[in-house]
């Protein structure tokens, strides 16, 4: 089969499988409010689930690629250990998912994944490089009750990304499905890696034509040691300090002209990581935010090299809470951001109901505190979408 044939082929449906048994019945919901859960455990927790590390793109910046990765290492979560995993983590407080892969359409039972989490009052977004949002697969998505999209896009010029992610006309379907998107009044935002490939001036333009009216930026990774395959060595994405700190600076400027997702503290904070100068914001990956693999691993994030233990095993006694900021992975740095006050309220609650009045104050006057309101401020017309 021809490379051409090979991509027309792979942006078709995953072949239907067998009707699965049914799910054992939902657990008890837990009706604990927001404001409940801040002052009870700093806030709702996060959760990036890979569904599958099977993807149909070839992307030169991520080791998940269709031709680095070859087809007879492809895992997928076992639906029935996702429903397992989607109950625990909501009896521990985890009120966010993120369905990624790999490319997490690919998984047959990705749909009533969805449904699952969101039956249980979980709000789940889902990661794609957009070859497979036909309009029959949104709706179901929709009617799964997904609450948003996150779609991948490299560059500036169709040409351009396509050409990275070996999947001609993937644009124009991205295109339709924000269309489509927008019609069931969910949201979509393009997720874009700092790579050498971003035009940074032109994207703005680039990204409205697609759909898109808010982009995320995935901060560039060239190792990860655990199970997570999203990085590379390549020359794309292999920059040094300075170029980072000027890419990191254009994404600031964007902000006048397109919603970006990532808070103006977080930027920030990540430059002063390049500089080596100290950090306000520890991350609170393994503590609020955690990754959990297709063999339902959980791990405190994806540049751990040990997970914390099975999602069978988690009662919360693994979490961990270290001040750990030796990283700039995005999803888990620019969340800690606007979640460091939510824990230091809780910190304050806490040390108030044991009558240590210095502990509170100490934990409200932190460092950093005021920058994560402004992150939540900031961001705040994204987040009420979300």
């Amino acid at each position: 089969m021809s490379r051409s044939a090979w991509t027309a082929h792979m942006m078709h449906e995953p072949a239907e499988t067998h009707p699965s048994p049914p799910a054992k019945p939902l657990p008890p919901l837990n009706p604990r409010g927001l404001l409940r859960m801040v002052l009870e455990e700093g806030g709702p927790g996060f959760c990036q689930f890979a569904l599958n590390n099977a993807c149909n793109a070839r992307c030169g910046f991520c080791n998940f690629a269709l031709d680095k990765l070859p087809r007879e290492s492809w895992k997928y979560v076992d639906r029935d250990g996702a429903f397992d995993a989607i109950d625990i983590l909501h009896q521990h407080g985890f009120r966010y998912l993120v369905l990624t892969g790999g490319e997490p359409l690919l998984h047959p039972a990705v749909g009533s994944i969805v449904e699952r989490a969101a039956n249980l009052g979980i709000k789940v977004m889902l990661v794609s490089n957009g070859a497979l949002l036909k309009a029959k697969r949104i709706r179901e998505l929709a009617k799964a009750g997904l609450s948003s999209f996150i779609i991948s896009v490299d560059a500036a010029s169709p040409d351009l990304h396509e050409r990275n992610r070996g999947l001609p006309g993937v644009c124009e379907r991205i295109r339709k499905a924000n269309r489509l998107i927008k019609e069931l009044g969910l949201h979509a935002t393009a997720s874009v890696t700092m790579s050498r490939l971003v035009d940074y001036e032109a994207l703005p333009n680039f990204l409205r034509k697609l759909g898109f009216s808010s982009v995320t930026f995935s901060y560039p990774l060239t190792n990860l040691p655990s199970s997570y395959l999203s990085y590379s060595d390549s020359e794309l994405v292999s920059q040094t300090r300075e170029e980072l700190l000027e890419a990191f600076e254009r994404v600031k400027r964007l902000k006048k002209r397109f919603q970006v997702v990532n808070p103006t503290p977080s930027l920030d904070e990540m430059q002063r990581f390049l500089r080596n100068e100290e950090q306000r914001f520890p991350c609170l990956g393994g503590y609020k935010f955690f990754y959990l693999d297709w063999n339902l691993d959980l791990w405190r994030c994806q540049a751990w090299d040990k997970p914390l233990c099975s999602i069978y095993e988690f009662d919360g006694s693994q979490r961990v809470r270290d001040g750990c900021t030796r990283c700039m992975i995005d999803c888990y740095r620019d969340s800690s951001v606007m979640q460091q006050i939510g824990v230091s309220v809780h910190d304050a609650y806490t040390a108030l109901r044991a009558g240590k009045m210095r502990e509170a104050a100490a934990a409200i006057g932190r460092t950093g505190n005021l920058g994560s309101v402004r992150a939540v401020l900031e961001e705040l017309p994204w987040l009420v979408r979300f």
